[in-house]
């Protein structure tokens, strides 16, 4: 099932109030004030989390001012560990992997065991939409991509700075 349809089957199952909390279920949560879920106030918290603690990881690796940035939280601490775990893997294809597999636990922790409140609706829109946004990989083209970047962040490297190993 689609996310879009599952809204259209929703809206005509849940009261309006509940049913505007839907278009706070999005992959990339934005700060704000609190929605009244405990679910969707969780899992943005934690998503923020990961990708400031992500943001500030790839700012030290690349050895670059990171001071534009919000402070590193270090809690929910799984979702700091998990932002330097990522760093580790050599493959993206790995690393949104893992991170999938982590925002699933994740979403399933903050649903807790009510299975017929409505943040069992709100769990599952967030997972369709890891579901969605996961059939968007395609291995190929992902590697191709990376070689174009590779690529042009080689032409842009001083020219004295060679690939493999030094003459």
């Amino acid at each position: 099932m689609s996310s879009g349809h599952f809204r259209s089957l929703c809206a005509t199952l849940m009261n309006a109030g509940d049913f505007a909390l839907l278009d706070a279920c999005v992959l990339e949560p934005k700060p704000g004030k609190s929605t009244g879920s405990s679910l969707i106030d969780s899992w943005s918290g934690w998503e923020r989390s990961l990708r400031i603690n992500m943001a500030h990881n790839r700012s030290q690796r690349l050895k670059r001012d990171d001071a534009a940035l919000p402070e590193a939280p270090s809690d929910p601490l799984d979702a700091s560990t998990l932002a330097k775990l990522v760093m580790t893997l050599d493959s993206p294809l790995e690393a949104e992997k893992t991170l999938d597999l982590a925002r699933w636990a994740a979403i399933e922790r903050f649903q807790g065991f009510d299975y017929f409140g409505r943040d069992t609706l709100y769990a599952y829109l967030l997972k369709l939409l890891i579901l969605e946004r996961k059939t968007l990989f395609r291995v190929e083209e992902g590697f191709m991509e990376y070689k174009k970047i590779y690529a042009s962040v080689m032409e842009a490297a001083p020219n004295n700075m060679q690939a493999g190993e030094p003459k």
